[in-house]
């Protein structure tokens, strides 16, 4: 790449990347669990897509019983240390406070949840659980993200006999490699993935299934499958100049940043960010923190379509990134490096099928940025390649179909969550995801429920 933005010092980089949202003390956690008023229909709970019982845990933690309100945590949500940190709060629990009614700040579920969470893991994870004694049955799990982490937990107290294959070199999935390190580290997500193990789950990693490991072979070793992978195959621009040095994935970008090896990463020193979703946001947001001078989203359609949250649009203009709505890239320019970035601006027309307004060119409206980096984030897609190899197994415009009760797909023995049947939604939707499967996993084996 030309033009590579100038290394930060370690200062500049621990200063950058450190969190942006700080844990509560011991007194403030205990003030803001009082607060609660422990409302009887609990909008709360049901904003929450794993139905944490919040006014419980938040309760118990005002009474100092923190392993309590952890047990409490943990029985709807086994990824509650990323949930707390990464998701949606303002939208999901927090968002359905009462107090906002009241035009007063929401409670703190979110930093409460991480509190008792962070006090566990300090803890040592002392046992909270007991797995039932071992009922004979197997079951493989392809990906170790917070679906297939929820599945094999679910199980593994069922008494099944479970096995993860993951392809990274390290487990945790999307929680591991995908979230920016100013919001949670690898190290949260690892400490998830031990508390899966220590029920038992055992854990493959660098297995690629389809090539290291064939179907066939999970098929005979298992009495079920479940999918849980995520969203890894990245979508093209579809324009000239795509295959520059200098044009980069969003994904694989921000896990060389979640390695925390920063001055591994170069970045340009003016780049341009495809997209406007909140990985977008997350590539932009850490181009900047590793000293980027200029960083700019090209969205085509305006502001108000856009699918990133408002609190990450809000984040990205504090750290300076600057906006282009309604504009769409025409062309990547340079030789053999990112030079410039062609766009033309875009009018909103008619409705398209999905309800959303559809772009489409000004004439004669194209201008040129210069960039010397481009990062894409326009979607990703499931890799088809291993699923195609499972018999009978359905994919619908790039989700697997399954049965919305049970989880399980096409094929009798295969099960799937998370990303791969919902095309990408947050990571607490992949930890219901997979509970759910395997408790229809368990009515298939043993008849339960």
């Amino acid at each position: 790449m030309k033009n590579v933005a100038p290394k930060l010092n370690q200062k500049e980089y621990e200063k950058n990347f450190s969190e942006i949202q700080p844990p509560l003390s011991h007194n403030a956690a205990i003030a803001e669990a009082n607060r609660c008023l422990y409302c009887f229909d609990s909008p709360c709970m049901k904003a929450c897509p794993t139905h944490i019982d919040i006014a419980t845990f938040i309760k118990k933690i005002a009474t100092g019983n923190l392993l309590g309100s952890a047990k409490t945590i943990f029985e709807s949500n086994w990824i509650a240390l990323t949930c707390a940190k990464a998701c949606p709060v303002d939208v999901l629990c927090e968002g359905a406070c009462v107090y906002n009614e009241k035009e007063e700040p929401p409670i703190q579920i979110g930093r409460l949840q991480r509190y008792a969470i962070d006090r566990y893991f300090e803890r040592g994870m002392p046992p909270l659980f007991t797995p039932a004694p071992k009922n004979g049955k197997s079951v493989g799990i392809i990906g170790s993200g917070p679906a297939g982490l929820a599945c094999a937990a679910e199980l593994a107290l069922m008494g099944y006999d479970v096995t993860i294959y993951e392809a990274m070199k390290k487990p945790g999935g999307l929680d591991t490699w995908g979230i920016a390190p100013y919001k949670m580290t690898q190290q949260d997500s690892l400490n998830e993935v031990k508390l899966v193990e220590s029920f038992g789950v055992k854990i493959k990693t660098g297995v690629r299934v389809g090539e290291d490991i064939p179907i066939k072979s999970l098929s005979e070793n298992h009495d079920a499958v479940f999918i849980g992978v995520g969203l890894r195959k990245p979508s093209w621009l579809n324009i000239p100049g795509e295959d520059l040095t200098g044009v980069v994935d969003a994904l694989d970008f921000i896990e060389r940043v979640t390695t925390r090896k920063w001055r591994s990463v170069d970045v340009g020193r003016r780049v341009a960010v495809i997209g406007a979703g909140n990985t977008a946001i997350d590539a932009a947001t850490e181009a900047k923190r590793l000293g980027a001078e200029e960083v700019i989203i090209i969205y085509r359609r305006s502001r108000k379509e856009m699918p990133a949250y408002d609190y990450e649009y809000y984040l990205a203009q504090n750290d300076g990134v600057r906006f282009y709505f309604q504009t769409s890239p025409k062309r990547i320019i340079g030789k053999k490096h990112v030079e410039a970035l062609e766009c033309v601006r875009m009018k909103l027309g008619k409705p398209d099928a999905e309800g959303r307004r559809k772009p489409e060119p000004v004439p004669k409206s194209g201008f040129k940025i210069p960039v010397d980096m481009v990062i894409k984030s326009v979607g990703q897609n499931i890799e088809e390649t291993f699923l195609a190899q499972i018999s009978g197994l359905k994919i619908k415009n790039g989700r697997v179909l399954v049965n919305e009760e049970t989880y399980q797909t096409t094929n009798p023995m295969f099960f799937a969550g998370g990303d791969c049947i919902n095309g990408g939604k947050e990571v607490v939707n992949a930890a219901y995801d997979g509970k759910r499967a395997a408790y229809g996993i368990d009515r298939l084996l043993l008849g339960s429920g």
